[in-house]
């Protein structure tokens, strides 16, 4: 009788710990790129975040446009807290309502800061190549349609990789609109060798020579130079010689409906805090979003030097978002992909 009475009281008190290990968690749901290498700004704040509060961080990571369309799934029973990915795709997440509303404590020192979803790193568009395997570096958009770059130029998919989604902008931006630009990325497919859902994997490909040029983004691409030495990063220029990067900010908003809703909130509010916004370029090579934040660190100053001559511009992403799904439609069939 005393070993059931015992038994009973440990099941009672196992079962009480439940929520309370529960509650102790968050969840989060991110793009590639601030979690790349062994100190990364994501794992340095997420461990800080955990001993700071005692919350502990799961982390689940897929391409940009790929993480919202399984946080779309889930829709009826999310499983996320808080999410990260680019434009346009955090976008869709707002409007498809997969965001609560909530007002980060920063949010007045944050530009682009909405009712949803909040700057959390910003970057740009980029293009690298092997500066090994190449005897002539690219320097235009026109360069990339010759022959030599057959099979060994790869981009990520429009629609499943925020930074692919990006490529696809770009070229409407330096062709001068939607038809032009899709008539380029049409020819492009002579030499791209086929879809990719995540960008961070093609730079191994460059580096090893596979690949002779992708695409990437400026903090993803220098975050990563240290273990792949034969990458470097351009910017390839338009008809009258602009070389232009799209702004690509990583974005965060907390999730509708979350199992921790409240921890999620304290995630947002601490990595948007001037202690983390301070040390993203130290330690994974981005641009802090705070107005009232500016590193001085040489991985800050080297990005700023590195985007020298670069004209940097961002659309209108909420007609972006609207049309998205049309644009990537027609990429599809001028790129004879579908």
């Amino acid at each position: 009788m005393m070993k059931l009475t015992r038994l009973a009281l440990l099941s009672a008190l196992a079962v009480a710990s439940l929520p309370a290990l529960a509650d102790s968690v968050v969840t989060v749901y991110s793009a590639d790129g601030l979690h790349d290498g062994n100190n990364s700004w994501y794992q340095t704040e997420f461990d800080a975040f955990t001993k700071a509060t005692g919350i502990k961080v799961q982390y689940v990571e897929s391409g940009g446009g790929a993480i919202v369309e399984r946080l779309s799934k889930e829709r009826t029973n999310p499983q996320a807290d808080v999410l990260v990915t680019m434009p346009p795709f955090i976008q869709r997440a707002a409007s498809e309502k997969l965001l609560a509303e909530f007002k980060p404590d920063a949010a007045a020192q944050i530009p682009g800061a909405t009712a949803r979803y909040a700057p959390l790193v910003n970057n740009y568009l980029s293009f690298i190549y092997n500066d090994k395997a190449l005897k002539a570096t690219p320097t235009s958009w026109h360069d990339l349609l010759d022959s030599r770059f057959k099979s060994k130029l790869q981009y990520s998919t429009p629609g499943q990789a925020g930074d692919g989604t990006a490529v696809m902008l770009q070229t409407f931006h330096s062709f001068g609109g939607k038809d032009a630009g899709f008539d380029y990325l049409g020819k492009l497919q002579a030499n791209n060798v086929g879809p990719s859902a995540s960008t961070g994997k093609l730079t191994a490909l460059v580096n090893k020579g596979e690949l002779h040029v992708a695409n990437g983004d400026l903090q993803m691409n220098l975050s990563q130079m240290a273990q792949n030495p034969n990458v470097k990063i351009f910017w390839p220029a338009d008809a009258k010689g602009e070389r232009s990067a799209l702004e690509l900010p990583y974005a965060i908003g907390l999730v509708q409906g979350g199992p921790q809703t409240e921890n999620g909130k304290k995630l947002i509010n601490f990595l948007l805090a001037k202690e983390a916004q301070n040390s993203v370029s130290a330690l994974s090579w981005g641009m802090p979003v705070r107005s009232d934040v500016t590193p001085t660190d040489a991985n800050y100053q080297a990005a700023k030097t590195a985007m020298n001559g670069v004209k940097t511009w961002s659309p209108n992403w909420d007609d972006v978002a609207s049309s998205l799904q049309a644009d990537i439609g027609r990429w599809h069939k001028v790129t004879d992909s579908e």
